[in-house]
Parts: C-alpha cells; sequence; structure tokens
C-alpha cells in the first residue's frame, strides 16, 4: 500500500477528487454536457415507462454507462492532448477508440430501450 491517509479520511480525499473531475468534465467535455441533458430527460421516463425496479434499474443503468464512458473517454483524449500536441497514429487511434466506446455506450442505450420497453406496446 501506498503511503498517506487511510480509512476515511482517504474515502473523502477521493471523493472530492471526483467531484473535481465530475465538475471539469461539466466545464470542457461539450459531449458530456449533451449526454448529461440526455440522462437528465431519459431516466425520468424510464421510472415512468418501466414496469419494475429491474426495468428501472436497467434503463437507467444503461445511460449511466454513457456518462461512465464518456468520462473514461475525455480522460482518454486530456492524457493524449497533454503528451503532445503533434500528430501521432497512435494518439489518433487512442481517441478513436475512446469515441468508439462512447458510440457503443450509445448503441447499448437503444438496444437496452427497445428490448425493455418495445414488449410492453405490442
Amino acid at each position: 500500500m501506498k503511503p498517506g491517509d487511510t480509512g476515511i479520511i482517504r474515502i473523502i480525499r477521493a471523493f472530492g477528487y471526483s467531484m473535481r473531475g465530475l465538475v471539469a468534465t461539466l466545464r470542457h467535455e461539450s459531449a458530456f454536457r449533451q449526454e448529461m441533458v440526455l440522462f437528465l430527460l431519459m431516466a425520468p421516463l424510464a421510472v415512468w415507462l418501466g414496469h419494475d425496479g429491474i426495468e428501472r434499474a436497467v434503463l437507467i443503468g444503461s445511460l449511466f454507462v454513457v456518462l461512465i464512458t464518456e468520462l473514461l473517454n475525455s480522460a482518454v483524449e486530456s492524457v493524449v492532448d497533454r503528451v503532445g500536441s503533434e500528430r501521432h497514429e497512435l494518439s489518433g487511434r487512442a481517441k478513436d477508440m475512446g469515441s468508439a466506446a462512447v458510440l457503443l455506450s450509445l448503441l447499448n442505450v437503444i438496444v437496452i430501450w427497445a428490448l425493455v420497453l418495445v414488449p410492453h406496446f405490442l
């Protein structure tokens, strides 16, 4: 274990770092802001359309996956940009892979919402 804070102090500091990361992402990443708006619009819809707790959890969980993936994508992009501004094949590949992960998370929302909700309307 690394030297430093342990116990509740470590948890409190980790929470602070996490909140700083969320605020920075909201401030600097327009895609994350757009996906947050999507989340804020669709989460209440999930509560309303889901027939039970499991359906609601799956629908809302799929929305959280998008936000989590966008956070990780933004982190990758920040690190790549920090390393250097020159064009490099691996830098481009890393950014493209992060973008592909976000795309898959959005497709995941579509598939899950369709699988859960379409049977209710048939």
